[in-house]
């Protein structure tokens, strides 16, 4: 997934502020949070699709682009990229923006497996 592209590929579903307590010794933002946001979001873009709860099982071809610093607005954009029997991938890409106003940067990228799961927490088939 990781390109050159300007412009983010999918829909905004979540927006968060990269804060102090979320880095790494470097003095970055851990790359488990930004893991976690972008997790967060590919839940709700499969729930969304599948009308129902979902549960991670794989996470894909996922890269760090670029760190994410402290007050960085980060913006979390989902895709359906494919829908199985009872799973379904979501495309995801983290973008930046630099202290709040600044240039939009791609950070992170990377495609989050979920399967659809019926009231008795047992996979589900996903209808069309």
């Amino acid at each position: 997934m990781q390109g050159t592209s300007t412009e983010p590929r999918g829909a905004l579903t979540i927006r968060t502020l990269a804060m102090p307590a979320d880095t790494n010794p470097a003095g970055d933002i851990f790359g488990g949070w930004v893991m976690s946001q972008m997790d967060i979001a590919g839940a709700i873009a499969a729930v969304e699709r599948v009308k129902g709860r979902v549960v991670t099982v794989a996470v894909e071809a996922m890269t760090f682009i670029a760190p994410v610093k402290v007050g960085d607005i980060l913006c979390v954009y989902c895709s359906v990229e494919r829908v199985g029997k009872t799973s379904i991938t979501i495309a995801i890409e983290a973008w930046v923006k630099r202290e709040r106003l600044g240039d939009r940067v791609k950070v992170t990228d990377g495609q989050f497996v979920y399967v659809a799961l019926g009231e008795d927490g047992r996979k589900r088939l996903i209808s069309s």
